[in-house]
């Protein structure tokens, strides 16, 4: 089983803007003032076509799908949320807890997957959850080690515990569920997605365990991480505020394994921590400041990751 790919599918976005539905528990948006929804989908886009023009310059194959103004979809720019792609053909699609992402779901992405030769065998579909108000946002709040068969869930309103239980069932991972929490106001409250405070790539992981409130889960993640020989980069509550642990490996020319995350994140990381980082691979670091403050998201959040297979 591959855990990184070279191939990933992005959404460029039309109406990007500060998702107020998604706000209400995304304690990283802000408001910017004193700034045109004009000139934030413009920064937005410019961010966007600047990121994809680097990674390709690594080497790595960005299937890029423009947004359409047919829905109010501000956020289509985070695509990893409704979607996952796997290694056996099968697609999943996920139940979205804001009612405008859920509008982001669509048929003609998969249709241009396989034009380009990739094979969709299934599509395992958990969006009626969302009549029960049962959510499971995608590979945010699911991070999979898919060589070690392990799936990282942090429990919150957008992920619930019972659904990513029968995820793994069908996917057959082992789960691992613990909360992870931040301070907002001075109260403890639950990070949006898994995959703001954690990262696992192939050899090792970064990973917020302060956030992990509860010792026993703390002492249960570690223990996984190590067994699967991983080794752990701790990071800071303070720099999670800065996206990095928003972070993804893929693999670029030559099968050279890169750790990608925005400017903002790698500025926030100390030289020991790049140190650790780049004994595994090098870094890649893009500028996504304007998506970050307003969508609450960042590098990895835009990136889904294509594992299908490819028709000889």
């Amino acid at each position: 089983m591959k855990q990184i790919t070279n191939t990933i599918l992005m959404i460029r976005p039309v109406n990007f803007r500060m998702n107020e539905q998604t706000a209400v528990n995304n304690y990283y948006q802000k408001v910017i003032d004193n700034i045109l929804p004009t000139a934030v989908n413009a920064n937005a886009q410019n961010e966007f076509d600047d990121y994809v023009e680097k990674l390709r310059s690594y080497g790595v194959k960005v299937i890029v799908v423009s947004d359409t103004k047919e829905f109010d979809t501000p956020d289509s720019i985070f695509p990893n949320n409704w979607i996952s792609f796997h290694q056996n053909g099968t697609v999943a699609l996920y139940p979205m807890f804001a009612h405008n992402r859920r509008l982001e779901r669509r048929e003609d992405v998969l249709e241009c997957l396989e034009e380009k030769g990739f094979i969709i065998d299934d599509v395992m579909d958990y969006t009626s959850a969302e009549e029960e108000e049962i959510f499971l946002e995608g590979t945010g709040s699911i991070i999979l080690d898919r060589r070690n068969r392990k799936a990282y869930c942090a429990l919150s309103p957008r992920a619930d515990e019972e659904l990513f239980i029968e995820f793994c069932e069908d996917f057959e991972y082992t789960p691992v569920i613990f909360k992870a929490n931040q301070t907002v106001a001075g109260k403890r409250k639950a990070i949006y997605h898994t995959n703001v405070m954690m990262c696992l790539a192939e050899t090792f992981a970064v990973i917020c365990l302060e956030s992990i409130d509860d010792k026993k889960e703390r002492k249960n993640v570690i223990k996984h991480l190590k067994e699967d020989r991983k080794e752990i980069i701790s990071i800071t509550e303070k720099q999670v505020n800065r996206f990095a642990g928003n972070m993804l490996q893929v693999l670029g020319e030559n099968n050279q394994a890169y750790l990608v995350m925005s400017r903002s994140a790698h500025d926030s990381l100390t030289a020991q921590q790049i140190k650790s980082i780049e004994k595994h691979c090098p870094i890649i670091s893009s500028s996504l400041d304007t998506i970050e403050a307003c969508g609450g998201g960042s590098a990895r959040c835009m990136m889904a990751e294509v594992f299908l297979p490819e028709a000889k």
